[in-house]
């Protein structure tokens, strides 16, 4: 994990207040939070003060309160009285030496994409707008200077790394940012408990916060804006997988295009054919993993940045120091002036110098928002900008020079050297851009956006690093594609602007919103945010897409398709979840069924897996329907990820009881954040299960025992006017105001409901009463009884068809499209590596 140290999240976040998980904070209550449901999270009752005046009577039918709150509380450290710290900064401990390898390694994942651009930057540029004067090198030269300053350095290390989610970035990172603070989910599966894990860091109320509010009910209020929300965001993030097949390819076929310019004999086919091999090789070595593959090609991209400044330094001395008149924005106003409808169509070899821009913010997970914002103001900007003064240098008296002209301007007697550098450097570009691509496609994943699929980490200490083995496999054999289709170097860089455009403008459409809703900055500011650099990139989006019939089409066939693979897969996601949430079972049926549930139970836990966080699943009905006897303790597990990087082990389990004591059902939602690691096997997993439902039910036992001891009666109208108060050694308070087990509190009668058998312990009438302790004891040795029996995991894989009255459009879709990803993806229990003497599998097909 990458994650920045609290003291420094208040920078990141843009120097906007936050609130540390021990502190109290302002959160946004909705009213129908306050009603208490059998299942709702426990944890609802929080000592709190409303902000609310009495006096203020036209706040009364709002929608929402402003509340205060205590410190976030898990439900299961109620009983504990513990408040679950920060997370701990991984890098925060580390030595100097420690720290310098880091560098080293940002250097070699983050960096490596833009590093390379020198490479064929000034070749695009100049084969579409040639060279007519030194006015026009001098242009040329300052458009891409500014071009650098603008994109890379002002809107991206200053701000878009700035709207990091607790350290990660990407497209998928700040569509959960903006789900954490509105509800634009689709998928209808948010609880109000989700708000209160730690890693949610809620703002506290600002000058900005009316509009803000505003923003925020009219995104959670309008189907169409969520929808076009999530299609912008699958829009970038397919732009970022196609940014992961042409980078390899501009990069290494540049890099490799050099010995054209050392050995006259090479020619443009072999250049392809060693490109071909060099590429094969970087998908090959991908599954080592960031730290060790970054550690070893970390120097040798710092080498890359001295060679490219060293040599820039030398050129300009050697030929024309007057280059640097170049930093006057007035040469770029010449350049259209001389080249009109040329300088505009080089353009889009002109941003290939800010590419790289958005694999930046894709690796932040990797490394701290410090490290890489001072690492690329004071390392990589220096030596790009030497690198292209040199290059405007050697063409003021080299002007037939332009094709390869980083190559032509190296001395001759450090070319090889340098050929050498910049060839591994090129290979160390297109691994970052795959390994962001890796990034994106786990975050999307987790958020529901993209078919499951197989993930191997790397790192043992750092969980952020992953290797998905289809997904590169899959970048290996477009990227060839790619090479042999398109292998002029100005139609790949042509492709390369498509993509880089593509999720630069998808990145600052949400920066913006992040700025309204989340950091409620000054309306003045964000419009000229989104006006400047928004249009700024329209102007290069329409000079590439000038050229894009020139071969570059293939790559926005390639991300048409991965939006449109993404698009189904959450179409489908949304279709299967609101028809199971439709079809569960009804708690009248489950009280006419008995406790025995209408069949045998033996001895046992049965961990039923499914999808739903609320309701009993119409699954369930399917196996008891089917199996001859369920077990005597069933236990329905949502895997559910949440949208926050990483959720505390502490916070891990909420537990519900989901029917009266006696039918021993619970449901348990693993809460995982888009960046946790679900590494843990079986028996690991089921042991922590078996303690939190422990826990909980001690929890369970000491609220009972609060509320017998009180003198508030729980049969008046008001119920949440009583309240209970536990004060932990921190001097915290916190108030029970929810009387917990309303519902429960005719529980421990039997249950005279008619069963189709033999009850499994039934309770005699004329036993007396069992006290809180040894009723509590009871239920713990009835767990771990069932333990002892063996624990079964019931799945029950649910498909879905459309209706034969369903448009054809909908049924292609469904029964076709979305049933051969659901058919290939990865199964959710996989993670787990359950051996198969302990599963037990139910189909079902669900029509829609």
């Amino acid at each position: 994990m990458a994650e920045e140290g609290s003291s420094e999240r208040s920078e990141i976040n843009g120097g906007l207040p936050s609130m540390d998980s021990t502190e109290s904070r302002w959160v946004f209550q909705d009213e129908d939070d306050s009603e208490f449901d059998v299942d709702e999270d426990y944890d609802n009752a929080r000592h709190r003060a409303v902000l609310d005046s009495e006096d203020e009577e036209d706040d009364d039918n709002a929608e929402q309160r402003l509340i205060r709150t205590g410190p976030r509380v898990d439900s299961f450290d109620v009983e504990a009285l513990e408040v679950p710290g920060a997370q701990r900064n991984e890098y925060e401990d580390f030595s100097m030496g420690k720290k310098i390898i880091l560098a080293f390694q940002t250097l070699g994942v983050v960096f490596g994409d833009v590093g390379t651009s020198p490479l064929y930057t000034f070749s695009v540029m100049f084969s579409k707008a040639p060279i007519d004067g030194n006015e026009d090198i001098l242009g040329a030269l300052s458009l891409v200077l500014y071009t650098l300053i603008l994109i890379p350095l002002i809107k991206y290390v200053l701000v878009v790394l700035l709207a990091n989610d607790d350290g990660e970035g990407g497209t998928f990172a700040l569509y959960s940012l903006i789900c954490r603070h509105a509800k634009v989910s689709l998928l209808p599966n948010q609880l109000p408990s989700d708000a209160r894990i730690s890693s949610f860091r809620l703002k506290v109320p600002s000058p900005e916060l009316e509009r803000s509010l505003k923003i925020k009910e009219r995104l959670e209020a309008s189907l169409t804006l969520k929808k076009l929300l999530l299609t912008l965001v699958l829009a970038g993030t397919s732009m970022v997988i196609a940014d992961g097949v042409v980078t390899p390819a501009m990069s290494v076929v540049s890099a490799v295009g050099g010995l054209k310019v050392g050995v006259d004999a090479i020619n443009h086919e072999q250049v392809v054919m060693i490109s071909v091999a060099f590429i094969i090789v970087l998908f090959s070595v991908q599954k080592y993993g960031t730290s060790k593959v970054g550690l070893a090609v970390g120097p040798a991209l710092f080498i890359w940045f001295c060679s490219l400044a060293g040599i820039g330094i030398y050129n300009i001395v050697k030929y024309d120091s007057s280059v640097l008149r170049a930093f006057n924005p007035v040469y770029i106003y010449y350049f259209f002036k001389r080249n009109s409808t040329k300088a505009w169509y080089s353009l889009g070899g002109c941003l290939l110098c800010a590419t790289g821009s958005e694999a930046m913010f894709a690796d932040l997970c990797y490394f701290s928002v410090r490290s890489v914002q001072l690492t690329f103001v004071f390392l990589v900007l220096p030596c790009l900008s030497l690198g292209y003064l040199g290059q405007a240098a050697y063409l003021m008296a080299n002007q037939t020079g332009a094709d390869q002209v980083f190559f032509h301007s190296i001395p001759s007697a450090a070319f090889w050297p340098v050929f050498f550098i910049a060839n591994v450097a090129a290979l160390i570009a297109s691994r970052a851009m795959t390994t962001a691509t890796f990034s994106c496609v786990k975050q999307s994943m987790a958020l529901g956006c993209f078919p499951r699929l197989k993930i191997v980490h790397t790192s043992r200490k750092f969980m952020g690093q992953i290797y998905i083995p289809v997904i590169n496999w899959f970048l290996l054999v477009v990227c060839l594609i790619s090479v042999y289709s398109i292998s002029n170097m100005d139609e790949i860089g042509n492709a390369y602007g498509i993509a880089e455009l593509g999720v630069m403008m998808m990145t600052t459409i949400l920066v913006t919103i992040v700025m309204l809703l989340i950091w409620q900055i000054n309306i003045v500011i964000v419009l000229s945010f989104i006006t400047f650099f928004l249009g700024l990139e329209l102007v290069f989006f329409s000079s590439v897409l000038w050229s894009v019939g020139d071969g570059s089409w293939i790559i926005l066939v390639f991300a048409v398709i991965m939006f449109f693979i993404m698009s189904i897969w959450n179409y489908g996601s949304k279709l299967k979840y609101e028809t199971e949430v439709k079809q569960k079972l009804s708690m009248d049926l489950m009280r006419q069924l008995g406790s025995n549930l209408g069949t045998m139970r033996a001895p046992g836990i049965g961990l039923l897996y499914n999808e739903l966080v609320k309701g009993i699943p119409a699954i369930f009905g399917h196996f008891l329907t089917t199996l001859p006897a369920i077990h005597s303790m069933v236990i329905f597990v949502c895997i559910k990820y949440v949208p926050v990087p990483v959720v505390p082990q502490s916070e891990r389990f909420l537990f519900r009881r989901v029917c009266p004591k006696s039918y021993h059902i619970f449901r348990c939602i693993a809460r995982y954040g888009y960046k946790d690691v679900r590494k843990e096997n079986h028996q690991t997993f089921e042991q922590l299960l078996i303690e939190s439902l422990e826990k909980f039910i001690r929890r369970e036992a000491q609220e009972r025992s609060l509320e017998s001891d009180g003198d508030c009666d729980s049969d008046s109208a008001d119920e949440t006017s009583c309240s209970r108060v536990l004060i932990a050694p921190n001097g915290s308070v916190y108030s029970l105001g929810v009387p917990l087990l309303a519902d429960f509190r005719d529980t421990d009668r039997p249950t005279n409901e008619a069963s189709t058998s033999e009850e499994v312990n039934p309770a005699p009438s004329a036993d007396p009463p069992l006290t809180a302790e040894q009723s509590l004891e009871r239920e713990l040795s009835f767990i771990h009884k069932a333990k002892e029996s063996g624990v079964v995991y019931l799945l029950g894989h649910g498909d879905i068809r459309a209706r034969k009255d369903s448009w054809f459009i909908k049924k292609l879709i469904i029964n076709y499209f979305y049933a051969f990803l659901r058919k290939n993806c990865r199964r959710g229990i996989a993670n787990l590596s359950v051996p198969h003497s302990h599963l037990m599998q139910v189909g079902m097909t669900y029509m829609v």
